[in-house]
């Protein structure tokens, strides 16, 4: 007489597999290396981007005698704070920091109008040629600031507000950029508003202002975000367009901490950009909720 067991040792199929037991399969084994390797790639990336920002903090909390030091120590073992007193004491931080906050917040904020009324205008307002206007608006972010520097500073020294901060903030409110950004964000939004707007007898700014500008308060964070960012950073045309001290901003200030020839201390230097990077991390950590809104939205159905 046959046994169960016979039976399934008949079919070629082992005991202990029929326990039931877990068998490892090929597509967990694999799944297990991407996971391993996407890790091993993140970590990369955060180093690379981390690492020169962890450099610089762990430099600036150094001696000066200790910045040349080789082979350099990574940790600064005995924290030196000295450097940054000498950076209040050698710039005028405060004028500094209001500099750069006025013309970084007024540029923020006149670049989040401007490419909203520009984008709303490309995404659902019907006049001619409006397709090459807008391509030729694109094609303007193919342009690098040094070629339009000169023409920038003819028109403004013309107008008379050579050597101001509206210099600096003029220039900088029409963005091709956001514009684009803007003009994608509305298209997203349903045309229906817009035409149940206009049957109720709304004009095309009414109908701007009351409904689609609220709806499309995340795209112009990402706007104002970046522009903030990129601004606040900003040394090519600050460097062109002010002369006086009191209207240099935060980057153009880091650099007399160099001393002449470069003879100055490198601690002082990174203690000061250590500085300036504090209002840019604010703005971030405040903005990342709005950043990642706008980013994401339309994504999800």
């Amino acid at each position: 007489m046959t046994t169960s067991t016979d039976h399934v040792l008949a079919a070629g199929h082992s005991p202990k597999l029929s326990q039931g037991l877990p068998e490892t399969s090929p597509g967990r084994r694999r799944f297990s290396w991407n996971f391993a390797l996407r890790i091993v790639l993140l970590l990369i990336a955060a180093a690379l981007t981390l690492g020169p920002v962890l450099w610089t903090l762990s430099t600036s909390l150094r001696s000066p005698s200790e910045s040349f030091k080789l082979p350099p120590s990574f940790i600064p073992w005995d924290p030196d704070f000295t450097s940054y007193g000498e950076v209040f004491q050698k710039l005028n931080i405060f004028l500094l920091v209001l500099n750069s906050a006025l013309v970084t917040g007024l540029i923020a904020v006149g670049q989040m109008i401007s490419a909203a009324l520009a984008g709303y205008a490309f995404a659902h307002l019907k006049f001619r040629g409006r397709g090459a206007l807008f391509s030729i608006v694109l094609a303007t972010m193919m342009v690098p600031v040094q070629v339009t520097i000169v023409p920038v500073f003819m028109l403004i020294r013309g107008m008379g507000l050579s050597d101001t901060l509206l210099a600096l903030i003029l220039p900088a409110i029409p963005t091709a950029f956001g514009t684009f950004l803007m003009r994608q964000y509305f298209m997203g939004l349903p045309a229906e508003l817009a035409e149940a707007a206009s049957i109720d007898g709304a004009s095309p700014w009414r109908t701007f202002r009351s409904i689609y500008a609220p709806l499309a308060m995340p795209g112009m964070a990402i706007v104002g975000i970046l522009a903030f960012n990129y601004h606040w950073n900003e040394f090519f045309r600050p460097l062109i367009l002010t002369i006086s001290e009191q209207n240099f901003t935060l980057p153009l200030g880091l650099v007399s901490l160099q001393g002449n020839l470069g003879t100055g201390s490198i601690s002082v230097v990174l203690a000061g950009v250590v500085l300036s990077m504090i209002p840019a991390l604010v703005v971030f950590m405040f903005g990342q909720r709005a950043l990642q809104d706008g980013l994401t939205a339309g994504t999800g159905k």
